[in-house]
């Protein structure tokens, strides 16, 4: 599934799964022609970025793709349509992979 979201929390992925999950920045994607799960629980974020506001649990499988727009500048003022001046978004895509890390992958130094 591929879902956009405005948050990403470790309750979205089962324990089992959590050894699979990477996060990497990204730019905006592209939401034209292809099928989204919005998971944007609040309403004026979901306006501005243009998706549903949908606020639903998602558990996060190997497979799965979460777009997260991170809001950068403070809080959206109450019944906000656009983003004030100052504030951005910061994209990050967090993937839940299929085949997990290799132990000798340099993110698992130290552990």
């Amino acid at each position: 599934m591929m879902y956009i979201g405005n948050a990403f929390s470790l309750q979205m992925v089962s324990r089992d799964h959590l050894h699979r999950v990477r996060i990497t920045p990204c730019a905006a994607p592209v939401k034209d022609g292809i099928e989204w799960t919005s998971c944007v629980g609040h309403a004026d974020t979901a306006e501005i970025l243009g998706v549903p506001m949908n606020r639903i649990s998602v558990t996060l499988m190997p497979g799965d793709v979460l777009f997260v727009a991170q809001l950068v500048g403070g809080r959206l003022p109450e019944g906000t349509k656009t983003l004030p001046e100052g504030f951005r978004f910061e994209w990050v895509m967090v993937e839940v992979r299929a085949k997990h890390f290799q132990k000798d992958h340099p993110a698992f130094r130290g552990v």
